[in-house]
């Protein structure tokens, strides 16, 4: 059957139909990409997405928001569109339709992508287990972090708020980051420093130990300057931004098995090639008497060019593997 997908975060909404059947997801549409500042809500959205179409939506969809699922009314986290999940249904015009977070879309494309779609970033070059837990993280506007669960019978997303938990400083560095971070946030999260604006904490806090001027400028022109090389201390920044990544990304593992990983998210992939050869893995591995076990994990990351819209549609067709009347 044809469904729409749809990923909303904080800045853009994504559309496409997608053909889903037998629980499995048959073909994804080409992305519609909209601006959410330019819309008044997922439901004027949607219609310009059918206009653009030019043909009247399917009656089923999936979506994807960021912000958490539950209570009456959901807010996204960067966007002033507020969603009532009881009334979503008949605001959309739809019949039947899954409603989840976008990290758990993320999480869902993860178990339901081929192999061809994941490039390994440390251990052992090995498709992913048919069992057990993998572990999803991505850094972008936050840190987002979900566990997916495989089984002999099917598999399941656990959706959590992993990102949240305590930054935990590994050297004088990171004390000097942490203690500056502090001055500003009385609790400090990993999602404060691998994310996003994590990189222009980490980039004033070299700044300070070297007595130089503080960056201006927007945290996209300090990424794109990291990541094109032209100024050496947002290269270094970045460097740390990797070795961060890697010793959360190695906490997440061990939390939840310890198990593979998968690195996910709009940075996630800016870093595909830069992963590799950061100190990314070997933080990854540092966990004291776990290290011989953390090495023997592989870590990859997922190059699909449009995990939500995919991982929505993927839920879609999990949730209504038997037809449109399974509930």
């Amino acid at each position: 059957m044809q469904i729409v997908t749809a990923d909303i975060g904080g800045t853009h909404a994504r559309f496409a139909l997608a053909e889903v059947d037998q629980g499995r997801v048959i073909a994804l549409g080409e992305p519609v990409k909209m601006r959410t500042g330019d819309h008044a809500s997922l439901t004027t959205a949607w219609e310009a997405f059918g206009a653009t179409l030019g043909e009247n939506l399917p009656r089923a969809a999936a979506i994807a928001i960021a912000a958490p699922i539950r209570g009456d009314v959901i807010k996204l986290t960067n966007s002033p569109w507020v969603m009532r999940p009881a009334k979503l249904a008949e605001e959309l015009g739809v019949e039947h339709h899954v409603l989840l977070n976008d990290f758990a879309a993320i999480a869902h494309a993860v178990g339901a992508v081929d192999e061809s779609h994941f490039a390994t970033i440390c251990g052992p070059d090995i498709p992913l287990p048919d069992t057990g837990i993998v572990s999803v993280v991505g850094p972008g506007t936050g840190l987002g972090v979900a566990a997916l669960l495989r089984e002999p019978g099917g598999q399941r997303v656990i959706a959590t708020e992993g990102g949240h938990v305590d930054f935990a400083p590994l050297d004088g560095i990171e004390d000097r980051l942490l203690s500056r971070m502090r001055e500003k946030h009385r609790r400090v999260s990993v999602e404060r420093i691998v994310s996003g604006p994590g990189l222009r904490a980490i980039y004033e806090t070299l700044a300070e130990i070297e007595n130089r001027a503080m960056p201006r400028g927007d945290d996209r022109a300090l990424w794109t300057a990291a990541l094109e090389g032209v100024d050496s201390l947002a290269v270094a920044a970045l460097d740390r931004f990797c070795l961060s990544l890697g010793a959360v990304a190695g906490d997440i593992a061990l939390s939840h098995g310890p198990g593979p990983v998968v690195i996910a998210g709009g940075l996630g992939y800016r870093l595909r090639a830069l992963l590799p050869q950061s100190g990314f893995a070997e933080r990854f591995a540092a966990k004291g008497r776990y290290e011989t076990l953390m090495r023997a994990l592989p870590v990859k990351l997922i190059t699909h060019p449009e995990p939500g819209l995919y991982g929505a549609a993927a839920a879609f067709a999990q949730a209504y593997r038997g037809g449109v009347d399974a509930t």
